[in-house]
């Protein structure tokens, strides 16, 4: 519920601060006044876009602020989901706009975007104007009105979980046929791949120990040579390292006869002799191991000639990542066997979902129609006494050929004014007032289904009056009961029934004209209806005719 609107420095309001009640209000006042001003700045707080120009003249920013009793709606989830601060009493929505085009928005004094204005918005309130009599030629909105009064939104959600799980299974299934029929194409070449990977029998690190050996049987004759003259620098009889090393750990051993300090000196010398003499069997011993062996040569030179050649043609550099690619094929050869298993199984699952959500569909169908005869009547009875007393009307259900998110079924809402006259389309035979007032009848129908906590009558009663306009006030004041309505009007039938009345004026200051707004008093009210009955004359008829359209209060 709307509990109070503060307007500050918007088109020609400075400040003003509307306290609304339960039940039903109406707002009056002259054409030109500022209740569309008055509108609009609401629906700045609902998440419209704002328009700098919007802005008092000679002021920096305007701010719209609106408090709401939202203690029954079940919110936290909303302000939680969103991470918006929650109070379970009451939601303030501010906006605040800038000349220099900047705008900000804050639920509950936490910054916030618009889309989470516009969605809590929604759920606050509903803004009613002529503009959106539009929607009721939309066939969508048609369906929407239908499953209002049906009761189905459990069952619809359910529907629509099932629809949008088909849809993402039938997509899997259609990239995975695509996927299938490009990689039949390429299996034949991935299978040479892999079969020439396969055969070549690759082991890791083998080309880093076939290039050490190559590159020794390539030079082994120039190994042999320097080996053979390590041999003859160690052992050579004459100028060996050995023999020299020899003679000097026996001059040492002397020497340490008659200078101790010599000692440290002949234990390395000793040393260094038996190293060097250990040395020399192994340096025979390579010798000997090595031999030509050109046979062996050709045969590690065209296996890394293979090797080269398969990394060249796969872009490769060591054989650990050929052997990679080799696993990566064998996998991707397996994978395409077993595709057409794949899909099957993914056809009989996305079969399974289809005719769950078909079933859906048809008891969405069922809940429908069940609720037509009802809409029907209650919709004939609403709108008939609102000067159309020979209208038709029908709903009408026919089936789609596929499915939609809203199930199988289009919805068309038939309507005639006249009894003489074949049921057409509403968007094809109603004119604005009968559209109007049909639009009128459809809100009272649904106010309870939607639990709307407040809604707002832009001037629906356009083009009406007298008894219809008494009746659509009646409508109006019936609503209030189960929800708050707000109806902006012209038409002293549908003010007078209203629980409060709100009176738009123009103020003439010293060099600016201002919208304001007041409460009227019971006297007030008498005399404001009056004016509206007899235009610019005050009559007592018309006072006389006032009290009589007032005595409509609330046993």
């Amino acid at each position: 519920m709307l509990k109070s609107l503060t307007i500050r420095n918007y088109a020609l309001i400075s400040r003003l601060t509307i306290d609304f009640p339960k039940g039903f209000s109406v707002i009056t006042g002259e054409t030109g006044a500022g209740k569309s001003i008055i509108l609009g700045a609401l629906s700045l707080i609902l998440g419209q876009r704002a328009d700098a120009k919007a802005i008092k003249e000679g002021e920096d920013k305007c701010t719209i602020e609106g408090i709401f009793d939202i203690s029954s709606y079940g919110l936290d989830t909303f302000f939680m989901d969103r991470d918006l601060d929650y109070d379970a009493q009451n939601c303030i929505l501010r906006r605040e706009i800038w000349s220099s085009g900047k705008s900000r928005a804050f639920v509950n004094d936490t910054p916030a975007g618009l889309n989470d204005l516009k969605d809590l918005g929604e759920t606050l309130i509903d803004i009613h104007s002529q503009h959106q009599n539009l929607l009721l030629g939309d066939k969508r909105f048609q369906l929407q009105v239908l499953d209002w009064l049906a009761n189905n939104k459990k069952l619809k959600e359910t529907y629509r979980q099932a629809y949008q799980q088909f849809l993402s299974l039938r997509k899997q299934l259609h990239e995975l046929q695509e996927k299938a029929g490009r990689e039949t194409t390429e299996q034949d070449y991935m299978r040479f791949q892999f079969q020439q990977l396969e055969e070549a029998k690759l082991q890791p690190d083998e080309q880093t120990a076939l290039e050490h050996e190559q590159e020794t049987l390539t030079h082994i004759e120039e190994i042999k040579t320097a080996l053979y003259a390590l041999e003859e620098l160690l052992s050579n009889d004459e100028r060996g390292v050995i023999v020299a090393l020899k003679e000097a750990c026996t001059t040492a051993q002397s020497l340490n006869k008659v200078y101790p300090p010599a000692q440290g000196t002949a234990d390395r010398l000793q040393t260094a002799y038996l190293d060097l003499k250990d040395l020399l069997p192994d340096i025979l011993h390579q010798q000997e191991k090595l031999e030509s062996n050109p046979n062996r040569l050709q045969q590690i030179t065209e296996r890394l000639d293979l090797i080269y050649s398969l990394q060249q043609k796969h872009k490769l550099q060591t054989t650990e990542e050929l052997i990679s690619l080799r696993d990566s094929l064998f996998i991707q050869l397996q994978q395409i066997e077993n595709r057409e298993e794949e899909i099957a199984q993914l056809q009989k699952q996305t079969e399974t979902v289809r005719k769950e959500m078909l079933h859906l569909a048809g008891e969405l169908t069922v809940t429908r129609k069940n609720t037509v005869a009802y809409l029907e009547k209650q919709l004939t009875e609403r709108v008939s006494p609102l000067g159309m007393p020979s209208m038709q009307f029908s709903c009408q259900i026919t089936s789609k050929e596929t499915p939609d998110n809203n199930g199988l079924d289009e919805v068309t809402f038939l309507f005639s004014a006249n009894k003489n006259t074949a049921l057409k389309p509403v968007a094809q035979t109603a004119s604005g007032g009968e559209i109007s007032r049909l639009m009128l009848g459809i809100k009272a129908l649904i106010a309870g289904a939607t639990a709307l906590p407040t809604i707002i009558f832009d001037e629906i009663d356009t083009g009406v009056s007298g008894e219809v306009a008494d009746k659509m006030g009646g409508i109006m004041q019936q609503m209030s009961e189960v929800m708050q309505v707000i109806a902006i009007t012209h038409l002293p039938q549908i003010a007078a029934k209203g629980d409060a009345q709100f009176f738009v004026y123009k103020e003439e200051k010293a060099d600016v004209t201002e919208t304001q707004i007041r409460r009227l008093s019971p006297e007030e009210r008498i005399k404001e209806i009056a004016q509206m009955l007899s235009g610019a004359e005050l009559t007592d008829a018309a006072i006389e005719n006032a009290k009589e359209l007032l005595k409509h209060e609330r046993k």
